[in-house]
Parts: C-alpha cells; sequence; structure tokens
C-alpha cells in the first residue's frame, strides 16, 4: 500500500526512534508499504518516520543510481540491485575524509542541497530476521545509509548545510511546511491549513 510521505515540519520528523522487536505487529506489512511508498515515490531511500511512524527502521534500493554515466563500472554494479532494511539500526563509525554530494529528501521536496559526509561506515543492524549484523559500506551506498540513519535520530540532511545556505531556502522550507509544494507522490503536510 503507498502512504502519505510526511512533510518537512512535522514533529515526527524530529524524534529519535524506538527500537523494534520481533513482536511489533505488522511489521512486515511496514515494510512491504514502505518499499510501494519509496517506489512510487521514486525515491531510493525511506526511513519510518517519514511515514509517521517514530521506528529504527529504513528502507533502500540504490538501483537509480546505477544508471549514473558520472560513475565507473565498479560503482554502478555495486550500486545495482543493491536492497536492504535496516531495523534498530546503530552507527558503529563514520571514517575517511568527507565528501560532497548533492542530496534531496522525499520529506522535503524541491530542496537538493551538498552535504559532506564521511565515504566509509560500519554499521551495527537486523534485517527481518532479527539477527543483529555488523558491515562495512562506503560510497553511494553508506551515503544513502547514512541519510536515512538520520532520519531514525531526527536529523535531516537540511541540518547539515551551512547558516546561509538554510536562509537562502528558508521560504521553500515554509512553503513545504504550509502544503504548498506539488509533486508526483501523496503527502501529508504539518502546518496545511484544513488538515
Amino acid at each position: 500500500m503507498i502512504l502519505p510521505i510526511i512533510g518537512y515540519g512535522d514533529p515526527v520528523l524530529r524524534k529519535t526512534g524506538e527500537i523494534l522487536t520481533p513482536e511489533y505487529p505488522n511489521l512486515k506489512e511496514t515494510i512491504t508499504n514502505m518499499y510501494d511508498t519509496m517506489y512510487n515515490a521514486c525515491g531510493v531511500g525511506l526511513a519510518a518516520p517519514q511515514i509517521g511512524m517514530a521506528l529504527r527502521l529504513f528502507v533502500i534500493d540504490t538501483t537509480p543510481f546505477s544508471d549514473d554515466e558520472d560513475l565507473d563500472d565498479a560503482s554502478q554494479k555495486q550500486l545495482e540491485g543493491f536492497k536492504k532494511t535496516f531495523i534498530n539500526a546503530k552507527m558503529i563509525k563514520e571514517e575517511g575524509v568527507e565528501w560532497s554530494f548533492n542530496e534531496g529528501c522525499l520529506s522535503i521536496p524541491d530542496v537538493r542541497e551538498d552535504v559532506y559526509r564521511n565515504p566509509t561506515i560500519t554499521i551495527e543492524y537486523c534485517e527481518e530476521d532479527f539477527v543483529m549484523k555488523t558491515e562495512v559500506f562506503d560510497g553511494l551506498i553508506a551515503r544513502v545509509i547514512q541519510h536515512e540513519y538520520d532520519h531514525i535520530e531526527g536529523i535531516l540532511f537540511t541540518d547539515k548545510i551551512s547558516t546561509l545556505k538554510k536562509r537562502l531556502i528558508q521560504k521553500k522550507l515554509k512553503n513545504i511546511l504550509e502544503g504548498k509544494t506539488f509533486q508526483d507522490y501523496r503527502m501529508k503536510f504539518f502546518g496545511k491549513k484544513g488538515r
């Protein structure tokens, strides 16, 4: 089922996600709905707060990035078909020289900014089987994971840009808060009149 994506300004996007247990009701259905919602919005990642649930859960599929002709063959191959569910993720390490990439977010439509992140991460998480694993990721996959991980910590990519850039996008953010934005997917806006 395709769910509405929560827009910038909603308090749920600022909450730290709660730990999930295998008994969490309808978890498989929630995960399926998250993938459906992400694909419908042409996203590469979606976190539970973005569908209004303050949980430590996010899904990613980096396949759309594999078409990027600016990337070498090895990177394209790595990104193609990389699909994963992260439950109760905990960032262990972020390392390497920070690099810049132009990021966007389904909860903040029509806003894109360069964000600096570390190229390599070590993260602990469970997949749907709730078996804990620790893995190292790098490049764009690491970046997508870091972006979604921030969501379950109540952090948005706009928190990572300069004060000047924040001032420049203030009007756009206000418009999103009030629902004065148009995109090809369903959204729910916190500040929209008559909500």
